[in-house]
């Protein structure tokens, strides 16, 4: 051997060659590597990528029976030279222990003659001194003429205690892999050193796994030889047509229905093509048709809820504002703003966002169908009814949004309120003549023998004024109600004065009593108006007893009518249905104006917006005068079917004046008429 102590030692480890780290443009590269992938069609990734996972499959399997054949024949090299050693070790393990050291060079060097494997032969005695090897050899020494060499060998110590397994490794030469066998030399349990052979690898082995790399080599290159060519005929005769048509869909998608593809491609792919271009032109034909009606019905659609009496609001399935009609946002105060994309609960007033809330989260969260709440919001207060429906597709499981309605019921709740005001007036008003009555009568009837004639005429007198006090309250409710009917009024040519001094006469007595002036202020050439007499009669005898009550002693009571010119009629207007009756004026149009006026207590600014309610009695603070409360509610009610009314103006401890304006005689019947009706019904909205 020539490499001195440690050249028995293999040699495992090899250095691995080294890869270069990232560049500093690494992210430009896979940028441009990304751009470049991408360029390539959907069918042609697939390609690579299935030829790719093939030869990788392909090469691996081979790696894999390569390194089969590999470790079958480093298998078998190493029992090949264990067996060579064992033998060796076996015929000359005597020689050693007989110290017959030219016989033992001569027994190695024909074993070593005798085997193209064996590379070389040598002896080590017990201290790892090698003294013999083949075809390595010195001259005797001076001092005994023997054959030694001065190496020495480090072998583990545990291999003189197992000699049938002798060690075996390899290690790599300049001239290639060689196996290293040692065997100790045993004889009758002493051990006199060891045996080390150094076998060439197999031959044939090493020819059939550089042949297999080839084989592996010419494989890989094929695959990828094939897939280069089915790349290049894909991009000359698919991949264009395949984009062309990708662009063309894309533009459909978009809406561009006047995409086509024109491009000389016969086969599967041209009837494709020619197909697409077909669908696109049905298509554009079809939008063609059917945007008109697609926008008239969007039109309609938005008119209708643009003119929705409730609110509607249209909520998606997040609760965000998609629509708002302007109802709703009249009924909000969200005029001029934009709603669309806002959180409705954002929106609201804070008290009424609260009574949304959990209603709203039932609907989105919890799967609810319909919500119903009433509430109250705003200054003055307004009573709203907000239902709230969701809007599932087809399957009833997604939530596609919410329909919000909001009803304002603020006059339901007045007239609801009125009405039982109402009722409850009327059952009062009823209960006292009646129990005023039934207790006189009662009276008269148990104990008529023990009255006397004067008690009897007091008890009769009282009955009798109560019964009066009773027949006119009925006779005001019936006037009231047939007022409120809806009944036709017939009007004809009148002359007012005669009507004001018969009033007047009515009233002349209790004046009179009361120490009160009556004034009546009329023209003699007053024109005849167009009225009702009847009518007009109780409104004058209504307003003359109102004031003449609340008249004090000394007081002035003037009853006036003369001609007016720029009088205000009732012309309905859209603002009507949702702001109240107007008073518009239009061009001067003659019409007879008359005043009632006295001096009376007054009445205070809250009392006078209320004067006109039913049963609202202004005495009602002092308890000091009677009646029904219904003859200003009668004399508007009359007065709105001749299509005008009543005013007044009044300050408290000067006096008050109630006036109205009456048609004269040239006005059209017909058009008194319609204004009649026209009132009618705004009165009735309101």
């Amino acid at each position: 051997m020539t490499s001195g102590t440690n050249s028995a030692t293999a040699d495992w480890a090899l250095p691995a060659p080294g890869g270069g780290g990232p560049g500093q443009n690494s992210n430009g590269v896979w940028r441009k590597i990304a751009l470049w992938w991408a360029e390539f069609s959907l069918q042609t990734k697939l390609l690579a990528i299935a030829t790719l996972v093939v030869s990788l499959m392909m090469t691996g399997i081979t790696f894999l029976a390569l390194n089969g054949i590999q470790r079958n024949a480093v298998m078998n090299d190493t029992r090949y030279a264990r067996d060579l050693g064992l033998l060796l070790a076996g015929n000359v393990t005597e020689l050693v222990a007989k110290e017959q050291d030219r016989e033992l060079a001569n027994v190695a060097e024909k074993f070593w003659r005798s085997s193209r494997s064996v590379r070389y032969i040598f002896f080590a005695d017990p201290e790892g001194v090698i003294y013999l090897g083949i075809p390595i050899s010195a001259t005797p020494t001076e001092n005994d003429g023997e054959l030694r060499l001065n190496r020495r060998l480090e072998l583990p110590d545990e291999l003189r205690r197992r000699p049938q397994n002798p060690l075996v490794r390899q290690h790599l030469t300049p001239q290639g892999r060689i196996t290293d066998v040692f065997v100790p030399l045993i004889r009758s349990g002493t051990y006199y050193g060891v045996v080390g052979l150094g076998v060439n690898p197999n031959e044939t082995a090493l020819a059939s796994a550089a042949l297999t790399r080839e084989v592996t080599v010419a494989v890989f290159i094929s695959i990828w030889v094939l897939v280069i060519l089915g790349a290049v005929f894909n991009a000359l005769t698919i991949t264009r047509p395949v984009k062309e048509l990708l662009r063309g869909v894309r533009s459909i998608a978009s809406g561009n229905f006047q995409a086509r593809i024109e491009l000389p491609v016969g086969g599967e792919l041209g009837e494709l093509l020619s197909g697409f271009n077909a669908m696109a032109s049905q298509l554009e034909a079809y939008d063609e048709a059917n945007i008109e009606e697609l926008t008239a019905a969007q039109v309609k659609q938005q008119s209708l809820i643009a003119t929705m009496a409730d609110g509607a609001i249209l909520l998606d399935a997040e609760g965000r504002i998609v629509l708002a009609n302007p109802t709703a946002r009249r009924l909000f105060r969200w005029e001029g703003r934009n709603l669309e994309g806002q959180e409705l609960v954002e929106e609201l007033p804070d008290l009424l966002a609260i009574e949304v809330h959990a209603p709203l989260d039932a609907l989105l969260l919890s799967g609810a169908d319909s919500e119903d709440l009433r509430c109250n919001v705003g200054d003055p207060p307004r009573t709203l009814r907000i239902v709230m429906q969701a809007v599932r597709d087809a399957s009833g499981e997604s939530l596609k949004g919410i329909a919000v309605t909001v009803q304002d019921l603020t006059r339901e709740v007045e007239l609801n309120a009125a009405q039982s005001r109402f009722i409850s007036n009327v059952s009062h008003e009823l209960r006292t003549p009646l129990f005023n009555i039934k207790s006189y009568v009662e009276t008269l009837y148990d104990m008529g023998d023990q009255l006397s004639d004067d008690e009897k005429q007091e008890f009769l007198g009282v009955a009798n004024a109560e019964t009066d006090r009773l027949t006119r309250l009925v006779n005001d409710v019936l006037d009231l109600s047939r007022l409120e009917s809806g009944r036709a009024v017939q009007f004809e040519a009148m002359s007012l004065g005669p009507a004001m001094e018969q009033t007047l006469r009515t009233y002349r007595l209790n004046a009179d009593e009361k120490q009160v002036k009556l004034l009546l202020d009329v023209s003699p050439e007053l024109p005849e108006i167009l009225g009702n007499w009847d009518l007009l009669l109780q409104v004058l005898d209504n307003l003359v007893g109102n004031a003449l009550k609340f008249s004090r002693a000394g007081g002035v009571l003037a009853l006036r009518a003369y001609p007016w010119p720029d009088s205000c009629r009732f012309e309905p207007s859209e603002a009507d249905q949702n702001e109240g009756p107007t008073c518009t004026l239009t061009s001067p149009l003659p019409r007879l104006r008359v005043e009632v006026a006295d001096t009376g207590c007054g009445i205070s600014g809250p009392d006078q917006e209320r004067i006109f309610d039913r049963f609202f009695r202004v005495e009602n603070a002092v308890h000091t005068e009677v009646g029904t409360g219904l003859g200003l509610s009668i004399v508007r009610g009359i007065l709105e079917k001749h299509g005008t009314q009543v005013q007044m103006a009044s300050e408290i401890d000067i006096g008050t004046t109630f006036w109205f304006d009456l048609p004269l005689k040239e006005a059209d019947t017909d058009e008194l008429q319609l204004q009649a009706e026209r009132r009618s019904k705004i009165d009735q909205l309101v």
